[in-house]
């Protein structure tokens, strides 16, 4: 049984769970999600893991409320056990010495970001982060962003907090500076890393981006979560969840994810009809 041991809400419609899974905790490497369910008949969500303890033998995850899944999510307090909790899943992030390496994180995309960053920072890279959000209030886990950073720049869309701009802005004044950049890796909305991917395109500034698409089975046989990479047809669960950047068709991607924008309203609107 996946118990959830810690649980807070970092802004009204975000919040932090630590789950008991020890076995995960132990074999999970930076880049890899899990999927849980929260009742047996419930819905498959794919949550990249954002920090495990291989000690307590326990994982982080940060959620956004954006369906009645992950709405039911929330309910769950500490001491409550989810039904499926399955992982890690995925291929691992690819990690070497690159030298300077930006990570990018936007909103919730902060979360995975996280152990990234670790790990390049572990193999000795200068790492700088950059943190995105609409509002201060989505701009997430900067105390451990700056712990494994060597910089951390922050930007909101409305200027509540950091810079006023977008992730792009501060990237942008980083090259303009004349930064020599090896690595980006950037995670977020997928509007976010498509113009990231467009801007490094530019100046030949290798990017990896990790794809959060509608998911089932995990194990790429039911071909939910595909995605066109360069000539290719890619499954996120199996192939990924990271990619070049540079390679990856956002448009499609970004109209398969709207797919059943009505299904899901209708989700929400009849559990919230209940409460």
């Amino acid at each position: 049984m996946n118990k959830i041991v810690e649980k807070e809400f970092i802004s009204p419609q975000v919040f932090r769970m630590a789950i008991d899974a020890p076995d995960i905790a132990r074999k999970r490497k930076a880049g890899q999600f899990i999927i849980l369910r929260t009742c047996d008949v419930g819905e498959r969500i794919p949550l990249t893991i954002a920090d495990a303890d291989a000690e307590k033998g326990t994982i982080e995850l940060v959620v956004q409320i954006v369906g009645k899944s992950t709405k039911e999510l929330s309910k769950f307090e500490v001491g409550d056990a989810l039904c499926d909790f399955v992982g890690p899943l995925g291929r691992p992030t690819h990690i070497e010495l690159f030298g300077t390496v930006i990570i990018i994180g936007g909103g919730v995309g902060i979360a995975p970001s996280h152990p990234i960053a670790q790990a390049m920072k572990a193999a000795g890279n200068n790492v700088i982060s950059i943190l995105g959000g609409r509002s201060k209030d989505l701009v997430i886990m900067e105390e451990k962003m700056d712990a494994c950073s060597d910089r951390v720049l922050i930007t909101t869309d409305d200027g509540s907090y950091g810079e006023k701009g977008l992730v792009t802005d501060a990237l942008q004044k980083l090259i303009d500076e004349g930064l020599k950049i090896d690595m980006v890796v950037a995670v977020g909305p997928p509007i976010m890393m498509k113009f990231v991917a467009l801007l490094t395109k530019k100046y030949d500034i290798p990017t990896l981006v990790s794809l959060n698409t509608i998911m089932v089975d995990g194990t790429g046989m039911c071909g939910a979560c595909r995605v066109t990479v360069g000539d290719g047809t890619k499954f996120v669960c199996v192939d990924g969840p990271e990619f070049d950047g540079h390679k990856v068709d956002f448009d499609e991607m970004m109209k398969r994810q709207r797919m059943y924008e009505v299904q899901e309203k209708e989700s929400m609107d009849r559990y919230e009809s209940l409460q």
